[in-house]
């Protein structure tokens, strides 16, 4: 087996990390950089973007730059969530054909999968950029809330970009792990992770090398793009008041001011107040209007109080889940962009009654954690033993719509449970089943995760066939579903419709189109290198013909002149043999000024 990799798939930055001489290694981008935007765009001549640069031109490019896609992942177009992306994202949502959420860019429709590949083939390129050897196979982290869908999802992403993700693993026990192993911290530890879009909380026990969550709390939909969208609110509603001009309908005004929020944000965490300055934001028949406005850290923090207070009514169900008190936790450890904010660190301290650790760095502990685990299916990370649970209860809807749970969350996982199912009518030739995940009572209010028929029953009266079904929920956090009957023993067929997420055969499709945007990719860098290898030959060709005209005959000026435009004619086109053609021929036909000059310079 090859090197594995661990992988921080976020959604505002992603990181990458390995281990090197049984240590982690966070692994720089090609900009030194050590975390990567999580955006992804396509410009005007269609070339595809990711990290920094796509991030750049955002402003310009609003419509075509995806950023925080991480949201969309495994969920429906329908879902609130989704609606409020598409209310306050400046890139264009759609319905995919199966009902999930699918975004626009370029001429493409893709999946919210498919945008991750791209982030993760770029994680991957550095990484063997780094190692100078190819990578296949990776760890790659998901918030602990995630669901047994948003799980699919990011496992889809990994295969379309080309990765063996040989697990996946909660970020806040990658973040504990990271944390513990390099400390050999034992005892009750909460781990706070509040990043750019999700929220977890997590209680754990350490202890000789045992890493075993208790239980874990959070929301998928909680994180610094919400008090991004917070600022960019304030600042909207105040040009409005000013000018009356709504500034959340021009998608270049709204990137600005994301961009802006963003920047303040950051930027108050180390300040007391900042001046956002946006010259020209829009213009009228009167004139450019320009948005100026001083925020302080006093205003964010009312401004996004009650978001952070959501955070602690997670905590606080977390802590009564595992049956501790916050006294009775040896420490607390923050993890997340986020927790970089004084307010985010004031309110941790004072709800757990103690000082939160920032002993790891908080932008890259997951992928550290992600690394180590690496290292532990390698077999050069030994005596480590993780034991996550399942985020969300599992069960199936039964007779009056009601939602019966056969996993209980905060189970240890992997784990396993099964059911006997029977016919409601005579001669009954199948059984459909609605499987769900989620905490509601009714049915219809859970996350359906998949609708299956149990086939081939041999006819019989009602109740009087016995099929087992059995569902099991690997290392990954992810279900399967089994069956057997049981008066034949014989394994029936399942056949599993998912309500969301991609189709295997979706997934091979999008794999081969990759592989033939990697093509397409290669010949658009041939392209470039063999119009600047022409843009050179014409310019050293014409600066010597200059220069020993008058040593020329007639035909030979002819015949480099002629040569020249033909060059510059296919420089202009996208042909490569008719530019490979040209570049030849003005090759042979300025040879005579080589000799010209050569002969010179020997005299």
């Amino acid at each position: 087996m090859g090197r594995v990799i661990g992988i921080d798939l976020g959604t505002t930055n992603s990181c990458v990390a390995v281990m090197e001489g049984g240590n982690p290694v966070v692994i720089p981008n090609l900009e030194g950089s050590r975390t990567t935007p999580s955006v992804v765009a396509v410009s005007d001549d269609g070339e595809r973007l990711v990290g920094a640069v796509a991030k750049r031109q955002a402003i310009t490019n609003a419509r075509n730059t995806v950023f925080a896609v991480k949201r969309l992942m495994g969920r429906k177009f329908d879902s609130p969530e989704v609606q409020r992306v598409v209310t306050n994202y400046p890139y264009h949502c759609t319905k995919a054909p199966n009902g999930d959420a699918a975004v626009e860019l370029g001429a493409k429709v893709m999946s919210p999968p498919e945008i991750s590949a791209v982030i993760l083939s770029r994680m991957r390129e550095y990484a063997e950029e780094y190692l100078g050897e190819k990578v296949s196979d990776a760890v790659v982290t998901v918030p602990a809330y995630f669901d047994d869908a948003q799980r699919q999802a990011t496992r889809d992403a990994g295969r379309i970009a080309g990765l063996n993700v040989q697990r996946i693993i909660n970020e806040p026990t990658a973040a504990a792990l990271a944390h513990g192993l390099s400390r050999r911290a034992s005892g009750r530890v909460a781990v706070y992770d509040l990043g750019g879009g999700t929220f977890d909380i997590s209680i754990m026990e350490l202890g000789d090398g045992v890493f075993q969550v208790k239980t874990t709390h959070g929301d998928t939909f909680l994180g610094g793009e919400d008090i991004d969208a917070r600022i960019v609110d304030m600042l909207a509603g105040e040009f409005q008041r000013l000018h009356g001009v709504e500034l959340r309908e021009d998608m270049v005004a709204l990137q600005r001011l994301r961009d802006a929020a963003e920047k303040a944000k950051i930027d108050l965490s180390a300040v007391r107040e900042v001046d956002i300055n946006l010259p020209f934001i829009h213009a009228d028949s009167v004139g450019p209007k320009h948005l100026q406005f001083t925020l302080t850290r006093t205003q964010l923090e009312s401004l996004v109080e009650d978001l952070i207070d959501r955070t602690l009514d997670h905590c606080r169900m977390a802590l009564s889940d595992a049956g501790v008190k916050a006294s009775e936790l040896d420490e607390v450890l923050l993890v997340g962009g986020m927790t970089k904010m004084p307010l985010v660190q004031q309110k941790v301290a004072n709800f757990f009654g103690t000082q939160p650790s920032r002993g790891v760095n908080p932008d890259e502990a997951v992928a550290v954690g992600a690394a180590i685990q690496a290292g532990i299916l390698q077999g050069d990370v030994g005596d480590v033993v993780l034991l996550d649970v399942v985020p969300l209860s599992l069960g199936i809807e039964t007779q009056g719509g009601l939602f019966t749970k056969l996993i209980e969350r905060n189970s240890s996982i992997p784990c396993s449970i099964s059911e006997v199912f029977t016919t409601a009518e005579d001669y009954q030739p199948l059984v459909n089943t609605h499987v769900l995940q989620g905490e509601r009572p009714m049915a219809r209010d859970n996350k359906s995760l998949a609708r299956f028929e149990l086939l081939g029953i041999p006819p019989a009266r009602r109740g009087i066939p016995k099929i087992e079904v059995t569902f099991e929920v690997d290392v990954n956090g992810i279900l399967s579903v089994s069956a057997r009957d049981l008066g034949t023993g014989n394994v029936q067929t399942v056949r599993v419709r998912p309500t969301s997420g991609l189709s295997e055969r979706d997934i091979e499709r999008i794999i081969g189109e990759a592989a033939e945007a990697v093509r397409e990719d290669e010949n658009r860098q041939e392209l470039a290198n063999l119009k600047n290898r022409a843009d050179g030959l014409m310019y050293t060709t014409e600066r010597s013909l200059e220069e020993f005209l008058n040593y020329l005959t007639d035909e030979e000026i002819a015949r480099i002149h002629e040569d020249l435009d033909n060059c510059r004619r296919a420089r202009g086109g996208t042909d490569t043999a008719a530019i490979i053609a040209s570049i030849k021929n003005l090759e042979k036909s300025s040879y005579r000024i080589a000799e010209l000059m050569y002969r010179d310079a020997g005299g």
